[in-house]
């Protein structure tokens, strides 16, 4: 024991750089933990997900849409076989996405990789069992049983919960959203809005 920790221990002419480097390197973790409120990754608060990566328009379309009372991002796209699973690969997507944002490689359009297509896929599944495996859908829809084995759910429900458009360029704010910054209707259009509903008005 007395080795490892000789061995441990630099030689006196590098102990003080020894001690400033790893001052610097705790002070620069502790920074970069705080700056990126890795906490709030161990909740289920959709507001963590524009903690600090462009997640702005899926979270603002999450936010009109009517999953927001019944869902949140961590319900769909996180698997729920148990927890060790659960937080394994929020730990893994969270780096991905935290490496991604930290070079400016984030796309214009973000789409989900392999791994989370199949747990988004399989928590609609667990989520609407009822309607998957409904006698009366099956005999009613056409091709109901090939649809919901053979498909993704999102192929014929295209805009649950997302809509339409999913670009950093379709929102006004982008990166972090403060609570005065949710809105994503420019001030121009609701002006005009509002300047053709009074004229509608008279």
């Amino acid at each position: 024991m007395r080795r490892i920790f000789r061995f441990l221990i630099p030689p006196k002419e590098w102990l003080m750089p020894v001690i400033i480097l790893l001052g610097a390197l705790v002070g620069l973790t502790t920074y970069a933990l705080i700056e990126s409120k890795a906490v709030s990754y161990l909740s289920d608060d959709p507001k963590t997900c524009v903690n600090c990566h462009v997640m702005t328009p899926q979270y603002a379309t999450w936010l009109k849409s009517s999953h927001r009372e019944w869902a949140t991002c961590n319900d769909c796209h996180v698997p729920h076989d148990n927890v060790f699973k659960k937080y394994a690969f929020k730990a893994m997507d969270g780096l991905y996405h935290a490496s991604v944002f930290t070079a400016g490689l984030e796309p214009e359009v973000i789409r989900m990789r392999e791994a989370g297509v199949e747990v988004v896929h399989n928590n609609c599944i667990r989520c609407h069992q009822d309607q998957v495996v409904d006698a009366k859908l099956t005999a009613t829809v056409e091709n109901h049983k090939s649809n919901m084995t053979d498909r993704k759910c999102w192929e014929c429900h295209k805009e649950v919960p997302h809509g339409k458009i999913h670009s950093l360029s379709s929102v006004k704010y982008y990166g972090k959203v403060p609570s005065e910054h949710q809105e994503t209707v420019p001030a121009w259009l609701e002006n005009y809005i509002e300047n053709l509903d009074t004229k509608n008005e008279e």
